[in-house]
């Protein structure tokens, strides 16, 4: 175990020099995931690249892992408090990395890389986690009801945005599918025939947008109509819609939630269509922010060259949702945001995407990796662990 001051610079310095060694084919990674984005659950050639490189770096890799084709756990250490980095890989469908996954990823092998060497000077076990299907599913959900976080000291990633944020809040989210069932009929020669599922579906969109009005600030509801109909001559007999309901908290979504879907029920009722509602994928919690953890690593990422804000200082946030917060509500857990400095351009357009591979994406696998990998030093080396339960 390194102690004293000069220990801990070398450590950090170490741990700088080892990144250094696989920033490039980190950065090629990174390329190679922008052009060949897997949607989730389907990141097969994603994940192998993953594994690899991290094989290549001296972890012992269980692949798959805990029930999903392209999880995997990459562990390195004999002994100690058990570190999980969290690498996402999946893409949006038709924008691809517009989320930035190809960057949160790099970042989360990097900084295993950067600490591989050192992990038995500091007294740790360090897992690399590949969690797949963040964008809908929930694959953290998946790996936490597995196992995956049981017993962990402390849980990581980042993230690249459009601003500089090392405790972003998070909402709680439900994701939801709607189907309305109708009859259909020749919409011109025999209308009174028919019963318009897309009446129903234009209905429930008015339901809650009218509903918006008693909603907190906080609160989100969006949707899309997925299915509308077949052809304008044709009445409709189904529909199909998909919808986020959000709230700061799981006690508000669980408020919220009934109240969007008898929007559904009204318009079901008021046009005579049969209603499904099915709630896919999990349930994403609200996001904690460990304090002990989000004080380490923004003095880190200053170090790095990055400074970071806390959103107490900065105006109202809002934001996304994330399976993270559910990590967040079993282990220690942070979720920094990292600035690729593009507004007007912001996540899920196809632009952030290609954005991704500019200076300063690039600039983020670096300034992450390095943040998250000294972060965990502080940790290690200050014995500090009691203080993350205690947070």
């Amino acid at each position: 175990m390194y102690s004293g001051r000069e220990a801990h610079v070398d450590t950090k310095q170490r741990a700088q020099e080892e990144f250094s060694g696989h920033e490039r084919a980190l950065r090629e990674l990174s390329k190679w995931m922008y052009a060949n984005p897997e949607v989730g659950y389907e990141e097969y050639e994603t994940s192998r690249k993953y594994v690899d490189m991290l094989t290549g770096g001296g972890f012992e890799v269980e692949y798959p892992a805990y029930g999903l084709e392209t999880a995997f756990a990459a562990r390195i250490g004999s002994s100690g408090p058990e570190v999980i980095i969290c690498a996402e890989m999946d893409a949006l469908p038709e924008v691809g990395h517009a989320c930035g996954h190809n960057i949160i990823g790099t970042a989360g092998i990097g900084a295993g890389l950067a600490l591989a060497p050192i992990v038995d000077d500091l007294g740790i076990r360090l897992t690399v986690l590949g969690t797949p299907a963040e964008e809908a599913f929930g694959g953290k959900i998946d790996l936490i009801k597995a196992g995956a976080y049981e017993g962990a000291a402390a849980a990581m990633m980042i993230h690249p945005a459009t601003k500089d944020l090392v405790d972003p809040k998070f909402l709680a989210v439900a994701h939801i599918d709607i189907e309305f069932f109708g009859h259909e009929t020749h919409a011109s020669g025999a209308p009174d025939l028919g019963i318009n599922a897309l009446d129903a579906a234009v209905q429930a969109y008015v339901n809650v947008s009218t509903l918006r009005q008693q909603l907190k600030d906080s609160d989100r509801v969006h949707g899309i109509i997925s299915h509308g109909g077949a052809a304008p001559n044709i009445i409709p007999g189904y529909t199909a819609m998909s919808w986020y309901v959000r709230a700061a908290t799981d006690e508000r979504l669980d408020d919220i939630y009934p109240r969007v879907v008898q929007c559904f029920e009204a318009a079901a009722l008021a046009t005579g269509c049969r209603l499904e509602v099915k709630e896919m994928g999990h349930r994403y919690k609200d996001m904690i922010s460990n304090p002990v953890l989000v004080d380490l690593y923004l003095e880190n990422s200053e170090r790095a060259g990055r400074k970071m804000n806390r959103v107490a200082d900065l105006p109202q946030e809002t934001s996304g949702s994330t399976d993270m917060g559910n990590v967040s509500h079993v282990v220690p857990s942070i979720h920094p945001m990292l600035d690729l400095h593009c507004y007007p351009i912001v996540n899920h357009q196809k632009e952030f995407a290609a954005h991704t591979l500019s200076e300063d994406g690039e600039r983020a696998i670096g300034d992450g990796a390095l943040a998250m990998a000294w972060t965990i030093i502080d940790i290690a080396e200050g014995d500090r662990w009691d203080e993350l339960s205690e947070g």
